[in-house]
């Protein structure tokens, strides 16, 4: 029996796998491709070019490889494309990249989009990460792996989210987030490690007690953003956690929440 409801609009073009299953009323565009095993539910659109992975489940009324709300973007074939495993749930917004900068908005595996959050043009979004209810990215920003946003928080466009780092509930981020740290606030300022997150992941002690350090050496001694970098390279022995937090620091390029 087919899996696709009769209501639904699936253009000519578009490619989808035999046991992908289609709401009620759900509209598939041209240059749309849908892996294996994914789950689409009523009211969903999708337009492309887009590409979704396997097991992506997506829920009633979200939009998925829309045009852009950049004032810029002219009707150019950008594309999103999307892992493996996600979750997008209700009035999710997920648009295209743009001329102007990769032509791609990226999304990783294993992601939770809870309902009503956005993702802005030419964004990049590793794998495991939660945004929570409204959580809105603008346009250009990078997010790291196992990222969380709390509900209704807001990322400034250009701006990076390192590994492991958690935005609380409404905050409002405007510059870029080193790997493992909490921030909340409006403006969002840097409130310790994210030590139960680390913790729930299996990080061990040892890398938890350097970063600890690394962390109190970068936002309590009063240093400069290199000066903190070129103390924390000599460190040692170094894990390899404390590179990913040096890595998030380097990348900076609209300076760090402190």
């Amino acid at each position: 029996m087919s899996r696709i409801h009769p209501t639904a609009l699936i253009d000519s073009r578009a490619k989808i796998a035999d046991d992908v299953s289609i709401g009620p009323y759900t509209i598939i565009g041209p240059d749309v491709e849908i892996g294996a095993g994914c789950e689409i539910g009523p009211h969903v659109v999708i337009n492309g070019p887009t590409q979704l992975g396997q097991r992506n489940r997506i829920f009633q009324f979200a939009s998925i490889g829309e045009a852009c709300q950049d004032k810029k973007y002219a009707g150019e074939p950008t594309r999103l494309i999307m892992g493996d495993d996600n979750v997008v749930r209700e009035s999710v917004t997920l648009h295209r990249g743009t001329v102007q900068d990769r032509g791609e908005t990226t999304i990783g595996s294993r992601n939770l989009f809870m309902a009503y959050a956005h993702v802005g043009h030419d964004c990049i979004i590793g794998d495991d990460c939660i945004f929570a209810n409204a959580a809105t990215l603008a346009g250009h920003v990078k997010i790291g792996n196992f990222a969380i946003l709390g509900g209704l928080s807001a990322i400034h466009q250009f701006c990076h989210m390192g590994d492991h780092a958690m935005a609380g509930g409404g905050s409002i981020i405007t510059k870029d987030i080193a790997a493992y740290v909490i921030v909340n606030g409006n403006p969002a300022e840097t409130h310790g490690l994210n030590l139960v997150g680390l913790r729930r992941r299996g990080f061990s002690k040892e890398a938890i007690k350097a970063l600890s350090q690394a962390y109190k050496l970068v936002f309590r001694q009063g240093l400069t953003l290199q000066q903190a970098i070129d103390a924390l390279e000599q460190m040692t022995p170094a894990p390899e956690e404390l590179q990913v937090f040096i890595d998030s620091l380097k990348s900076s390029q609209r300076g760090l929440t402190r």
